[in-house]
């Protein structure tokens, strides 16, 4: 019987061929959630869907956007909450 963690459906299952002519079962790894937006929770573009040992052998660019707060925000939040901001130190001066 495999371990508790491993009963979970959400990790797909994998028939080996063994040594012996046997065939056995293998478990692979659940891949990790879409990264979402921090404000609105909308799913981010251009961020890879990818295990961390594997985020670590990409380049720094291929790893997150390259813009404030890339990675973060969407585009659609990031210019509201730039707006806001320009328009608070407006108001302020």
């Amino acid at each position: 019987m495999p371990k508790p963690a491993l009963r979970t459906r959400s990790r797909k299952r994998v028939s080996k061929a063994l040594p012996g002519g046997r065939t056995g079962v293998h478990f692979k790894r659940e891949v990790p959630a879409k990264t979402s937006c921090s404000m609105c929770g909308k799913p981010l573009a251009g961020i890879p869907r990818m295990l961390p040992f594997e985020v670590r052998k990409l380049t720094s660019s291929k790893r997150r956007v390259s813009r404030i707060y890339g990675g973060q925000l969407c585009p659609n939040c990031l210019k509201s909450a730039l707006k806001q901001a320009a328009r608070s130190l407006t108001a302020a001066s």
